[in-house]
């Protein structure tokens, strides 16, 4: 990976959290999300990226940012994983529920859903504030560091 896909893949990286975000603001709203983010770290598509090239990433951001990320990274999925439970987790409806057809989000549940997502966007914040300090050195840093 050269210096222009190390920024490039970075700038995406940051895209795609910022659209997982998007999805869970959805989900909050009562919107349907396809698609839901993977729960597991190295299962969403910034994970992927982050930790399939773990060794590269390490060598050109140093393994003090490197850690900075993951550690966020993973206090970020630790804070979805209890809004993916709400809204995704198999739920058996009620009696009602099954005669009226409905299966909605209770509105207790909808409020810790509203709650959890504020706790996951200040995780958020620094996550793309550390991706942002990733760009900037990997942009900072002679093209020789990257082969």
């Amino acid at each position: 990976m050269n210096k222009e896909e190390m920024i490039t893949s970075l700038e995406h990286a940051k895209k795609l959290h910022i659209i997982q975000m998007e999805k869970i603001e959805s989900l909050l709203k009562g919107e349907s999300v396809e698609n839901p983010t993977a729960v597991g770290k190295t299962e969403c598509d910034y994970g992927k990226w982050f930790y399939g090239n773990k060794d590269q990433v390490i060598r050109i951001l140093g393994a003090q940012l490197y850690e900075r990320i993951d550690k966020l990274h993973e206090e970020w999925h630790y804070g979805y994983v209890r809004i993916f439970n709400i809204f995704f987790k198999e739920k058996k409806p009620g009696l009602f529920a099954k005669l009226l057809g409905v299966n909605k989000i209770n509105p207790l549940e909808l409020d810790k859903g509203k709650l959890y997502y504020t706790e996951l966007n200040e995780v958020t914040k620094g996550l793309l504030a550390a991706t942002d300090a990733a760009i900037r050195r990997a942009g900072a840093l002679n093209e020789s560091k990257f082969h």
